[in-house]
């Protein structure tokens, strides 16, 4: 039997029902097992247990994340390769798989395997990075996409953006931006744009031009692909990863777009992709 299993929880900020369901979790592995649960700081406000900072929750052996995909991406950024289990309590859930009545069950499943000495099933999600060209800069990963776009978006906007994969030019216009999504993140800012759906499984990225002058369609590509993405125009423009993560870039300047390192490991069920589109309707 495997000893000092830990588990983190993390649930949505502001919001009760995660709170209460976050309680339950701790209350019943607690009573079931002997391991060491914490939960984020917010939460071990509201619920009165032991709590530390999300960051601090990687390298445990599962951190459970209650709430929307929003949530849940938060958590990944905070916790590298450490399992990652979703809980939903947003609307689509792309990425938490388990219903909240089902938690219990499936939370104390996994535990249950850790504290017999086993390993996790899990589900990789590539997660990718952008940098300087000249390597002086890189910003956090992003499990949904990394956009470059000009000073603002809207007419009398915009940047220059000339796009190469493998180095090979594959087209150069004036556009709001750019967006490299991974599969998981196809469902996201890149379908807003006009870009295709990607189911999950398969290994590609996305690229799709934002509102451009000279558009052509969405480009699918190998997961290991570089993608560079030469700006130029104004004298400033932006690169951000997940909507979150965001570095001012003075013009011109190139970004490479590439694979990182550390994916997320999701474990438990597996969402739902289909069902998850149709609450998209």
């Amino acid at each position: 039997m495997a000893e000092d299993v830990t588990v983190g929880i993390v649930a949505q900020r502001d919001n009760e029902r995660a709170h209460r369901l976050a309680a339950t979790l701790v209350d019943a592995l607690e009573r079931q097992f002997a391991v060491a649960v914490a939960v984020d700081e917010l939460t071990g406000e509201a619920i009165d247990v032991d709590a530390i900072p999300v960051a601090e929750m990687e390298g445990r052996d599962l951190v459970a994340s209650i709430g929307g995909d929003g949530t849940l991406l938060f958590v990944a950024r905070e916790i590298g390769s450490t399992p990652l289990v979703g809980v939903n309590l947003g609307e689509v859930g792309f990425l938490n798989a388990v219903h909240p009545d089902d938690a219990r069950a499936v939370v104390t499943d996994l535990v249950e395997t850790l504290t017999a000495g086993e390993s996790l099933t899990h589900r990789d999600l590539r997660r990718l990075q952008a940098s300087g060209e000249a390597a002086d800069w890189t910003l956090e990963p992003a499990l949904n996409e990394i956009l470059v776009h000009g000073p603002r978006r809207g007419p009398g906007s915009g940047v220059t953006a000339e796009i190469r994969v493998d180095g090979e030019r594959y087209t150069a216009s004036h556009a709001d931006g750019v967006l490299v999504s991974t599969p998981t993140g196809s469902s996201a800012y890149n379908l807003s744009e006009g870009g295709p759906l990607v189911r999950p499984a398969a290994d590609a990225l996305v690229i799709t031009q934002m509102a451009a002058t000279d558009p052509l369609p969405p480009l699918v590509v190998d997961t290991d692909t570089e993608v560079t993405l030469s700006l130029s125009g104004p004298n400033h423009g932006y690169v951000i990863s997940d909507g979150r993560n965001r570095r001012r870039l003075e013009l011109p300047a190139t970004v490479s777009v590439a694979p990182a390192d550390e994916p997320v490991w999701l474990v438990g069920p597996e969402p739902n992709f289909f069902a998850g589109l149709e609450k998209l309707g």
